[in-house]
């Protein structure tokens, strides 16, 4: 049965922005495992990156360290097998989440979206991140930039729920966990934290805690997504914030991202939030790919972009923190987002041409037709 955990003390939660910073850091924390590493990735993609990890667990592994990588088999599709098979030699294991199947039907639309990494039971990283290039464009001739994401690094108490969360995860995948020895508790920092997760239309308790915090807010709701085709429950919350005198903004995707039709298809429910005040930003620097809410003093961050499919069909975790540090630096990630965003005004939006309106009736439209799906 999935557990629902409940908020830990005394953790310490760094946010770290970007690939050139996290990967490094992830890295580092592989380079020191003593014990165990647990990784779960929705999208894994042969490349520089990828063989950056997968020589660190290599390594690892030689060293005696057991190793788990649970990977989604929508996601890994551009894993190659050469490289499987690199990890399974020096006794890695690596399993794929929902294997494709013509059988299944439906059943193969139910991906692991998560984005997570354990080390040694003691340092653990959640956020929105894959192990692919696009996430750090090492070559200094691309002339994309990196998708803007984000990863918290954790320690404390609250990191024994992320090995609970991966351990249901990988049992259920047939896999066979490692002894697992949890360290003692003790105090660490001064975050309040705890793991949010969604399992389908089963566990939905990221989006119901964001609703909650969103009503409950008395000064800001800010929140950045990928994906912006939230649910009638986000939306409304979002609407009724803003009209009672809450500083409430969006930070969405702008046209540099890898899914043009859902850019267009949001824009549906731009009308409304607009007109109760709602402030809107389209990033337009590089892909954001990243999933942020920040209400009054609560952060939420991790892979769920709370719309209909994440929220439909989707694994998908968060790590919610309250602790000024952490808020502080979230704060300023946004402001710094948003400047590098083109902010939306209502004038402006009402009289925009015919054919970017169909454009996004058109797409909305296909939304809707393949969320009926069963």
């Amino acid at each position: 049965m999935s557990r629902r955990y409940r908020w830990s003390g005394g953790n310490r939660v760094e946010l770290l922005i970007e690939g050139k910073r996290f990967f490094p850091r992830m890295l580092q924390a592989i380079n020191a495992a003593r014990q165990t590493l647990l990784l779960e990735f929705y999208m894994v993609s042969s490349g520089k990156v990828a063989n950056q990890f997968i020589e660190a667990l290599i390594a690892a592994a030689q060293r005696g360290v057991k190793v788990c990588w649970l990977i989604d088999d929508i996601g890994g599709r551009r894993f190659t097998q050469q490289d499987r098979e690199r990890l399974a030699r020096v006794g890695v294991q690596v399993l794929r989440y929902n294997p494709i199947s013509v059988f299944k039907f439906g059943g193969n639309l139910i991906r692991d979206h998560r984005k997570l990494m354990i080390v040694d039971q003691r340092v653990g990283f959640i956020g929105g991140t894959g192990i692919s290039d696009e996430y750090l464009r090492i070559n200094p001739l691309e002339t994309e930039l990196a998708w803007h994401d984000v990863m918290l690094q954790v320690e404390g108490a609250v990191v024994e729920n992320m090995v609970q969360l991966f351990a249901q995860q990988w049992h259920r995948s047939e896999g066979v966990m490692p002894p697992i020895s949890l360290p003692d508790r003790r105090r660490i920092g001064d975050a309040l934290a705890r793991v949010t997760q969604v399992e389908g239309l089963k566990i939905q308790q990221i989006k119901r805690s964001f609703v909650q915090h969103v009503n409950q807010a008395q000064q800001r709701v800010w929140l950045e997504t990928a994906y912006f085709m939230p649910v009638f429950s986000v939306r409304r919350s979002l609407r009724q914030a803003a009209l009672r005198g809450v500083d409430v903004r969006l930070i969405v995707a702008g046209p540099n991202t890898d899914h043009p039709w859902i850019y267009h298809a949001s824009k549906r429910y731009y009308r409304r939030l607009l007109q109760a005040g709602v402030r809107i930003y389209e990033y337009q620097t590089a892909f954001l790919h990243a999933k942020i809410g920040l209400c009054d003093q609560w952060v939420s961050v991790g892979s769920c972009n709370l719309d209909h499919w994440n929220l439909r069909w989707n694994l998908e975790a968060n790590l919610e923190v309250v602790e000024p540090g952490l808020t502080a630096a979230v704060e300023l990630m946004l402001v710094t987002d948003m400047q590098h965003s083109r902010e939306i005004c209502y004038d402006q939006w009402s009289n925009r041409p015919w054919y970017q309106k169909l454009k996004e009736v058109s797409w909305s439209l296909l939304c809707q037709l393949l969320l009926k799906i069963r």
